[in-house]
């Protein structure tokens, strides 16, 4: 069976320094999957959505390799926290902390996310 695209105008937004900014319609991001957005800096962002719905925005370099590639990361959960796994050498990211699961060390940048 194939699924017509959500439409909706709602777009997704993140925090940056203290305003919001657009970075793509509610409908590009499919449930477990993330894509990739670049932010004013030259920084990029990887933005997920969950199966729930839920909207999250991590810094998407990954911090092992420098490589921007964890919006292509796999997506799941460990112990209830969804987390995304870099493609590279497979360190765990929680979505909401940014935190590596793997490296307490380590942490990448979470932005403020919502839908307008």
């Amino acid at each position: 069976m194939t699924l017509a695209p959500e439409t909706t105008d709602l777009k997704v937004e993140l925090a940056l320094d203290g305003d919001w900014f657009t970075v793509c319609d509610l409908s590009m991001l499919l449930p477990g999957r993330g894509v990739a957005a670049l932010l004013p800096d030259g920084r990029q962002a990887a933005i997920f959505r969950d199966r729930t719905g839920e909207l999250f925005a991590i810094d998407n370099r990954d911090p092992f390799t420098g490589a921007a590639v964890l919006s292509r990361g796999l997506t799941g959960t460990h112990q209830g926290r969804p987390f995304v796994a870099s493609p590279l050498l497979k360190q765990r990211f929680d979505l909401a902390s940014g935190q590596c699961l793997d490296d307490e060390e380590v942490q990448v940048t979470t932005y403020k996310v919502r839908t307008a």
